[in-house]
């Protein structure tokens, strides 16, 4: 899963948070798809140690706060 723009990697990001919340995938489904999206595109996802600005404000708090736990497992 390579991503052309910031985005496109943060719609696909909410896509994937928001399936979650609405139980139409499972918890270890989504931690392989955001640890695949950030191994294949981690220049669009992080910039000096924290999500790029861009990410930040398409993709929320609440999704973020998931995507880094997943990422620190």
């Amino acid at each position: 899963m390579f991503y052309r723009t910031q985005r496109d990697l943060a719609t696909a990001l909410n896509q994937l948070v928001d399936a979650y919340w609405r139980e139409d995938i499972t918890e270890q489904k989504l931690i392989e798809s955001v640890c695949n999206i950030h191994k294949n595109n981690k220049e669009k996802l992080i910039k000096d140690q924290s999500f790029t600005k861009v990410v930040q404000q398409h993709c929320g708090k609440r999704r973020l706060i998931i995507v880094e736990r997943i990422l620190n497992i």
